[in-house]
């Protein structure tokens, strides 16, 4: 529209939208004020491009705002590209008919996994799938910079390295000089071509057509920074079109010459001066956007802190003459630093989950306010999606470019777990996450599902992994479960389809999928959900592309498979869509570029999440890639910074950084702390937001807090036992909350799944050991008694359920043990003593509440020609010490001796007291040691007899009402943990400082 003013004067037309102005807003107002009076013609013929298709989604929203609400035909708004993955770039016309199509991103992937596996030789070294793949996307972004770049490496990567870097150097550069000849005859047999040089190529075209007949109407590329050669070409071309303009965000106009010299790659401005240069244009012919000569004092001021507190290193000591021209350009009294930083607060959260808290607030906050807008910028996907999931509780959905991790998605996380229990199928953690999957249905109804998933949970998959499936069979038939037992034998049906060896990834990826709907089926059939919805239509794909192109990959086991699965689902992002909140958005970081809220909370702002710290190139160093003609890792930085400074210049800004992430500390982003120190050497402190924080800790707070007093529960008297053990009086005596849950509310300890029962085997084996071999010889020891007692012990080990991977450690030690238990027994049995072993006694005491028994089982009782009846107790452990058996917190020695003296235990003569004895059996150095707690004679006898008396004085108290208190021997707190402090909540009242009165 030659008439338009805005295209009045000759090209190249330059113009720029300040970062502290709404950029597609101004933009859409300044087209539309300027093609409106021309007729709705005028604005629907012009054509915008933009960076990707959310900024042309926001432009195309902006232009129903400008007009008032009428009816209008908007301009063809298309993405250009950019280097944002998988946003195509504009294709008018014929230029891309005989170009190849690109090659499918899974595809690729998966032919540079095969190619770098046919090249592993050259590497030194074999790759399994999973390396071979890591590596594979190494040599895919190379080849990326390559094209991007536009750089040939043809001849050029011999004279890369010198010095001590030659010689390791030859290793890389063979293997990228066998694939850079290799991948193009690659793609020329596939008649494919990679999505980047394709990208390349029409915007070369593009350029050529455009430059050469130029399009008739009004032509605008708006939001770029022209990072790449041919996006840099293009734009310039665009400028110098009849009609065309280029719309830069964000140029810094303010900033001295002499800084602007010393702009690098890290600066917010190193993308524009890059891109001027190339096009031959200074800073200064660059005009404001007509829409955007209009200012606020407080957006002016905040647009030249921000790029002052970002400018080159070099040029930061002079800030406080900066400071001090600020104020002497402000001229009216006001503080421009101060003014500039009205709007923007900084908060410190303590870790991720309270940052997460605190941005969700404050995006909820944004909507009591009637017509606000508020957004989250963000590179972190985690913290992303952590906000999310808090705005859910008030079932708020954000606009969220996020979106989701194939790998987390419902189906994806079957197809891992399915994958990994190929290589565990006996796992019990990964069978019983199968058996609750939502997914996962084995040809069973819901509720005859939830009945038989109980059964195989408690019956089954508790405790120490089976060590087969005839194992785990005999488990559940042995409590009767059938319906446990059925859902078993279903579910390892299911998973028998899966490859046990080695396979190729294509056929591993095709049981898989057999796999996955034999555990979806339904009683009818089918597979029910398991592909459906966005999830499970990428993962269809993804096995599909698997399955294709995945024959020519290294085979894997199926560890190795699960690996290589990881990493695909990992790379897939899946977005769902659906009815989201028309206020509230998250957005990555270039795309907060184009778009605006009234609100924006710019989180992430610790160092290596914004800005992501440089990747590593496993193929060139910097100077390497310096000399190849590649940009540099720091440019990313630059990108960043300026994506920073875009979204900081916004009215109403919130910093927000976390001093410890993944319970690490964190370092503020050096940003965060330029801005800081700016405003330090000002004397202005950066607002903050205390409020926010406050919110987000009172967000699931109590109300007014108490701290829980120690629980002392007080049952009736007639619901108190009147029958313990030795070791439930222990218990008594430390912590009588524990015999108040097990003994009288009966509430025993579940095993967990997959249980490690190295303590437990080795207790319980050498328990059984010893009563085997003292039963098999009960008088005279054979001449190979350590042989004997190690076979046994090892024997006892397998059946109690050691892994096999753990018996070989566990033989050795057995071997050392058994010539301790062999020395052993050949000395105690010397004088002719009988060994009687794991006999039960029992003794009635007469109490308040009626009479009360205390029982015991002697792990052994040896009977001396004195009459002596010596108790010993076995353990693979520490036992517990004289002064803690003297003191009666550990009466089990004692009170056994007091049971034995009374004549207690049934075939065996009352005997007097004699030593009360630990053997602490180890295999370690020392193998084995005799811990003698009371001797024979007067000092057991005594012992025997205090033990008896505390147990009477300790009945009489509970019978006369005393509560079953927690933990009433706090020495023992750090020391013995009870299977009942969780419900206790011990660590609550133990460290409030008032843990209450018993009562």
């Amino acid at each position: 529209m030659s008439g338009a003013p805005l295209f009045d004067r000759p090209g190249p037309r330059w113009f720029n939208i300040p970062a502290h102005r709404p950029f597609v807003s101004d933009l859409a107002k300044g087209l539309f004020d300027a093609l409106s009076p021309f007729g709705p013609e005028a604005l629907s013929d012009a054509t915008v491009l933009t960076p990707t298709r959310r900024g042309a989604r926001a432009l195309a929203d902006a232009f129903l705002a400008v007009s008032g609400g009428r009816a209008l035909l908007p301009p063809q708004i298309r993405p250009i590209g950019d280097l944002d993955e998988g946003e195509p770039p504009f294709e008018p016309g014929d230029i891309a008919l005989d170009l190849p199509a690109a090659i499918e991103p899974l595809r690729r992937r998966l032919e540079l996994t095969r190619l770098v596996k046919g090249k592993e030789a050259l590497l030194g070294r074999e790759l399994d799938a999973a390396a071979a793949l890591e590596l594979a996307d190494a040599l895919g972004a190379f080849l990326d910079s390559l094209q991007i770049e536009e750089v040939s490496a043809d001849g050029r990567l011999a004279d890369l390295a010198d010095g001590d870097l030659a010689e390791h150097w030859q290793v890389s550069r063979q293997f990228l000089e066998a694939a850079l000849e290799a991948w193009p005859k690659r793609l020329d047999a596939l008649g494919l071509v990679d999505v980047s040089q394709r990208r390349v190529i029409l915007l070369r075209r593009l350029a050529e057509t455009w430059d050469q007949a130029p399009p008739p109407g009004v032509l605008v590329a708006a939001g770029s920074t022209g990072t790449a050669p041919a996006t840099a070409d293009l734009l310039k071309v665009i400028a110098a079109a009849p009609q065309g303009a280029v719309v830069l965000p964000g140029l810094d106009e303010s900033l001295a010459d002499a800084a602007w010299a010393e702009v690098d790659e890290q600066h917010p401005q190193g993308a524009m001066k890059r891109l001027l240069a190339r096009a031959g244009v200074e800073r200064k012919a660059v005009q404001v956007w007509p829409a955007s000569a209009r200012f606020t004092a407080q957006g002016r001021w905040r647009r030249r802190v921000v790029n002052e507190a970002l400018r080159p290193a070099e040029r930061t000591a002079d800030w406080l003459d900066v400071i001090a021209a600020l104020r002497a350009e402000a001229g009216d009294g006001t503080d421009p630093v101060e003014q500039g930083l009205a709007g923007l607060s900084v908060i410190a959260a303590r870790a991720e989950e309270a940052a997460a808290a605190t941005a969700a607030l404050l995006l909820r906050e944004a909507l009591e306010t009637p017509g606000l807008t508020a957004a989250l910028v963000t590179p972190d996907k985690g913290l992303a999606r952590r906000v999310a999931a808090k705005l859910a509780r008030w079932g708020v959905t954000p606009d969220s470019s996020v979106g989701e991790p194939l790998a987390a998605c419902r189906c994806g996380v079957l197809a891992g777990l399915v994958a990994k229990a190929a290589a565990q199928r006996l796992d019990p953690v990964t069978l019983l996450a199968l058996v609750k999957h939502p997914l996962v249905r084995l040809g069973l109804t819901p509720e005859a599902l939830e009945a038989a998933r109980i059964e195989l949970e408690l019956h089954g998959l508790r405790g120490p992994r089976p060590a087969d499936r005839a194992a785990l069979e005999a488990r559940l038939q042995a409590k009767g479960a059938s319906q446990g037992l059925d859902l078993a034998r279903r579910l390892q049906a299911a998973l028998s389809l899966l490859d046990e060896a080695e396979a190729s990834p294509a056929q591993a990826a095709g049981r898989l999928a057999e796999t996955m709907e034999a555990l979806a089926a339904g009683p009818e059939g089918g597979a029910g959900d398991l592909w459906a919805g966005p999830g499970g239509e990428a993962l269809a794909r993804l096995l599909a592309g698997l399955i294709e192109h995945g024959e020519g990959l290294p085979p894997a086991t199926p560890r190795g498979f699960a690996d290589l699965l990881t990493r695909l689902t990992a790379g897939e992002t899946i977005r769902t869509g659906g009815a989201t909140h028309s206020r509230l958005r998250i957005l990555g970081a270039m795309e907060a570029r184009l778009v605006r809220s009234d609100r924006l909370i710019l989180a992430g702002l610790e160092e290596g999440v914004w800005p992501q710290g440089a990747p590593v190139d496993p193929f060139l160093s910097r100077p390497m890639r310096n000399r190849l003609g590649l940009p540099p890792p720091e440019r990313r930085v630059g990108l960043a910074a300026h994506d920073f400074a875009q979204a900081a210049c916004a009215p109403d800004v919130v910093l927000l950084h976390s001093e410890r992430r993944e319970g690490a500390p964190a370092v503020k982003s050096r940003w965060l702390w330029r801005l800081e120190t700016l405003a330090r050497g000002a004397g202005v402190a950066l607002p903050g937001r205390p409020e926010g924080l406050d919110w987000a800790h009172a967000l699931d707070a109590a109300g007014s807090y108490a701290p829980v007093r120690r629980p002392a529960p007080s049952p009736p008297l007639a619901d108190r036992p009147r029958k313990l053990a030795v070791t439930r009086v222990e218990a008594l005596t430390r912590d009588p909350y524990a015999v108040w849950a097990r003994d009288i509310l009966k509430l025993y300890l579940l095993d967990r799944p997959d249980e490690a029962v190295e303590a437990r085997a080795r207790g319980t084996a050498i328990h059984k050991a010893f009563e085997r071999f003292a039963l098999d010889h009960p008088t005279a020891l054979p001449a190979d008694a350590a042989a004997i007692f190690q076979d046994l012990y090892v024997a006892e080990l397998a059946a109690a359920g050691m892994p096999r991977e753990a018996l070989a450690r566990e033989t050795a030690l057995a071997r050392e043990a058994a010539t301790w238990v062999a020395e052993l027994e050949a000395r105690r049995r010397a004088d002719g003593r009988t060994i009687h072993v794991e006999r039960e006694g029992a003794h009635t005491i007469p109490a308040p509440g009626g009479p009360f028994t205390v029982t015991a089982k002697a792990d052994r009782i040896e009977i001396d020609p004195q009459g002596f009846g010596h108790i010993l107790d076995y353990k693979t452990g520490r036992a517990p010490s004289k002064k803690v058996v003297e003191a009666g917190f550990s009466p089990q020695l004692t009170l056994t001796a007091a049971i034995l003296a009374a004549g207690g235990f049934p075939g065996l003569p009352a005997a007097a007291p004699g030593d009360l004895t630990y053997l602490e059996v180890t295999g370690r150095r020392p193998a084995g040691r005799e811990e003698v707690r009371a001797a024979a004679g007067e000092e057991s006898a005594d012992a025997a007899a205090r033990a008896l008396d505390g147990l009477a004085r300790l009945v009489a108290q509970f019978d006369a009402g005393r509560p079953y208190a927690s933990r009433t021997a706090p020495q023992f707190v750090k020391l013995h943990v009870s299977d009942y402090d969780h419900l206790a909540r011990v660590f609550e009242w133990s460290t409030s400082g008032d843990d209450g009165d018993e009562t």
